[in-house]
């Protein structure tokens, strides 16, 4: 069961993931072993999936990205579909929705053309796909947000 101290501890690795167990500690108000056991805890069990560094798109020259849209033929796919999307590196973000359509995708891209090659080599290629609809993100207002804890 996660109590305060430990939303204190997650509040606080949203902010800063490298932040070391005795600077934690010292926030949180605990001792260094407490929270590192703690720490271990939430890490053991799944609350804590892992840490990464997070990365601006845009520097690295990935700075195209487009909300696709993804309505399935029939169910038969779905599984099919879920398994393709998750292994393609260029699609970021995919949800699976209620209603129509039944996907929405973050695809990210150097540029239109790139894009565009990718929607035709291999969106439209997606098992059971019926219909595609793109949008094309103008400006990102807020993206890895933390959880409210």
């Amino acid at each position: 069961m996660i109590d305060d101290i430990d939303k204190n501890i997650l509040r606080n690795l949203q902010h800063d993931g490298r932040m070391t167990a005795t600077a934690l500690a010292g926030v949180v108000g605990l001792t260094v072993a407490p929270c590192h056991r703690r720490l271990k805890e939430l890490e053991s069990s799944g609350v804590i999936q892992g840490y990464r560094a997070v990365v601006d798109p845009a520097r690295v020259g990935l700075g195209f990205q487009a909300l696709v849209f993804v309505t399935l033929r029939d169910r038969q796919n779905m599984l099919a579909f879920e398994e393709a999307v998750t292994g393609i590196d260029r699609i970021v973000e995919a949800n699976r929705l209620f209603g129509d359509p039944d996907f929405l995708l973050k695809v990210i891209a150097e540029d239109l053309p790139e894009y565009q090659r990718f929607y035709d080599e291999v969106l439209v290629g997606l098992p059971g796909v019926e219909k595609l609809t793109s949008t094309i993100v103008m400006k990102n207002l807020k993206g890895g947000g933390t959880l409210p804890l």
